[in-house]
């Protein structure tokens, strides 16, 4: 039966990638990959030899329509992105939402995707928490980190390495040095760390140290 499968893919080290991962990538009609020279090299390794199509944030919203009625005429297609779990801070949910909208069978393997490990890893209650992915750029940032520095649950927030300084200096200012945070970057590759500590402890490791590589931030909730 036709469906459309959301595949997640290793988020560096290629060990991470499921065995039920890389048979439903064999057994597809089309995979949709966010850049198809990067998902060509995971696929070439992995023996695999489906038909791909580019899907990524600058065409989603012309390529999805084309993509249901694909899976409406027969076809199984699977999504996956550049690294980790489609639609998490990744194109994904438009077309999840057209196919739940259109009565097709979504089907998400479980799999990789950067903030769990980040999480746990972190040492900072995960009982109960929100993501927040990337902070707004520009227009809103201040408002939303207003917003978040009364939140109470743990934060977990996706960052770059230039902006990380940014941030961390903008918690401050908004948190309070105190804040507790830990910054796990390279997860899962061969420079892989986790910093822990004040906000203010942190920002001073990465002054020293200049961040590299994809970055999650998690932040401590505010204490009632």
């Amino acid at each position: 039966m036709s469906k459309l499968y959301i595949v997640p893919t290793p988020i560096g080290n290629l060990d991470d990638m499921t065995f039920r991962a890389v048979r439903v990538l064999k057994e597809v009609d089309l995979i949709l990959a966010e850049d198809t020279r990067n998902s060509g090299k995971l696929l070439k390794h992995f023996e695999i030899g489906s038909p791909m199509q580019s899907h990524h944030m600058h065409n989603e919203h012309k390529t999805v329509e084309g993509v249901v009625r694909q899976i409406q005429n027969g076809k199984t297609v699977a999504l996956i992105s550049d690294a980790g779990t489609p639609a998490i801070s990744d194109p994904g949910f438009l077309l999840t939402r057209a196919c739940v909208e259109a009565g097709i069978e979504v089907d998400c393997l479980p799999g990789a995707t950067a903030f769990v490990p980040a999480l746990v890893n972190s040492g900072l209650p995960n009982d109960k928490f929100v993501f927040e992915g990337f902070l707004p750029v520009k227009k809103g940032r201040q408002t939303r980190l207003e917003m978040l520095a009364e939140e109470t649950r743990t934060i977990i927030l996706y960052e770059s390495p230039h902006k990380l300084l940014k941030t961390l200096s903008q918690i401050i200012q908004f948190f309070g040095e105190d804040r507790q945070v830990s910054v796990s970057r390279e997860i899962s590759k061969l420079h892989e760390e986790t910093v822990r500590g004040t906000a203010a402890e942190v920002l001073s490791h990465f002054e020293a140290k200049a961040p590299k590589g994809e970055i999650v931030l998690i932040v401590g909730g505010k204490k009632p």
